[in-house]
């Protein structure tokens, strides 16, 4: 009894907490979407658009400046992505433009990868996708990678 009881109090002085910080968020992040001018939005949309591997990150991929990026750039590099197909974005040079990718693509972090003008995600997501084999699919359907040789070919090759 005694433990329903202070169980019971304890969830009375921890709910009203929560309820403000939610309501503080949301006004917050309304303000925040209507900072992207239309003039900002078009200049990332035609940066999405460029090549077909667009990749906002911090720093350079000689030099990335955070061990997200770094990862993403080497995810990109296992994966063969020639440097003619992919252009690379430093979000550090521009506030502008780091805030306004975050809200271009609703995705709250840095790096973010584009293929073909579309939102793929962000450095968890890309590493997932590279283990699962999804990247890799992805990136031979959108014809930026060719399709790597069938294994029984390489095995009779071999022979």
């Amino acid at each position: 009894m005694f433990r329903t009881a202070l169980r019971t109090s304890f969830t009375a002085l921890r709910a009203p907490a929560r309820t403000p910080a939610l309501a503080l968020a949301s006004p917050s992040l309304a303000f925040a979407r209507r900072y992207l001018t239309q003039e900002a939005r078009n200049k990332i949309q035609q940066a999405v658009s460029s090549t077909p591997v667009v990749l906002f990150m911090k720093g350079t991929p000689e030099a990335p400046q955070c061990g997200f990026s770094r990862a993403a750039v080497q995810v990109l590099d296992i994966h063969g992505v020639p440097p003619e197909k992919m252009k690379t974005f430093d979000v550090l040079e521009d506030s502008e433009l780091r805030q306004g990718i975050k809200e271009f693509s609703d995705w709250p972090t840095i790096p973010q990868l584009y293929v073909n003008g579309e939102f793929v995600g962000g450095c968890d997501i890309l590493i997932n996708m590279h283990q699962s084999g999804e990247l890799d699919d992805l990136l031979v359907k959108a014809g930026v990678v060719p399709p790597e040789e069938n294994q029984e070919n390489q095995t009779q090759s071999q022979n």
